[in-house]
């Protein structure tokens, strides 16, 4: 793990703060450190050559989340994502990825519709390469950019964050190449009805698409690829 710059010296302390969160919040969520794992701050601090300060500070924003529980006079511990809260996040999703598509055929900007339908020329063009993690590269900037083009700073944030915890499950799931393609047909039918300045039918539609995703991984016991 590379340092960050300046450790504790430049810019504001938030910043560093934000910075260690983020990378200790990704390495929760995609199995660094495993469920229970006790996260020590001297140890934390040493790996990602920071202070004890701002990991003292990522800790509080992590527990706020759930995502780690401090135990006075004892420690800090990690709770990974489990199968409850996949398909908690799941259904959310189902729910605040039909506004999102809603309030973007209403609210996107000509060049984010491009930036969309430019997604879908690249995403098309890996998947029919079988280059499985182009095709999932890919995925990660439609919802990226289908965030954007909501026009609200709120909602993005929240979809970012459910995206991110859900990283190690999406992965696995578009190992499929049946089910890559038909995820992609869904990114495309969405991006139409944004194009066409149908909200409700983009709400539907995105709605389906996480919907499907669900039953897809419930096919495949996701709840083994967690762990």
């Amino acid at each position: 793990m590379a340092a960050f710059d300046g450790a504790d010296e430049p810019g504001p302390k938030t910043s560093l703060r934000e910075k260690i969160y983020e990378e200790l919040r990704r390495d929760i969520v995609c199995g660094v450190y495993k469920d229970h794992e006790e996260l020590k701050e001297n140890a934390v601090a040493r790996h990602y050559q920071v202070s004890r300060t701002p990991v003292r500070e990522a800790f509080r924003q992590l527990e706020l989340e759930g995502l780690v529980t401090t135990v006075p006079n004892k420690g800090v511990y990690v709770n990974r994502i489990s199968d409850r809260d996949v398909e908690e996040i799941y259904a959310i999703r189902a729910l605040l990825e039909g506004l999102c598509a809603q309030w973007a055929a209403t609210n996107a900007k000509e060049e984010q519709i491009e930036a969309l339908e430019e997604i879908m020329l690249v995403s098309r063009f890996h998947y029919e390469r079988g280059n499985d993690d182009q095709v999932c590269v890919c995925d990660n900037k439609f919802h990226e950019a289908l965030y954007r083009a909501s026009g609200s700073r709120i909602l993005r944030h929240l979809l970012k964050d459910f995206h991110e915890y859900l990283q190690p499950v999406r992965q696995y799931a578009l190992t499929s190449r049946e089910r890559a393609g038909k995820s992609l047909k869904e990114h495309e039918a969405i991006v139409r009805a944004i194009r066409e300045k149908n909200p409700e039918e983009a709400k539907r539609l995105a709605g389906e698409h996480i919907k499907n995703t669900i039953h897809n991984l419930e096919a495949v016991h996701f709840e083994k690829h967690i762990s």
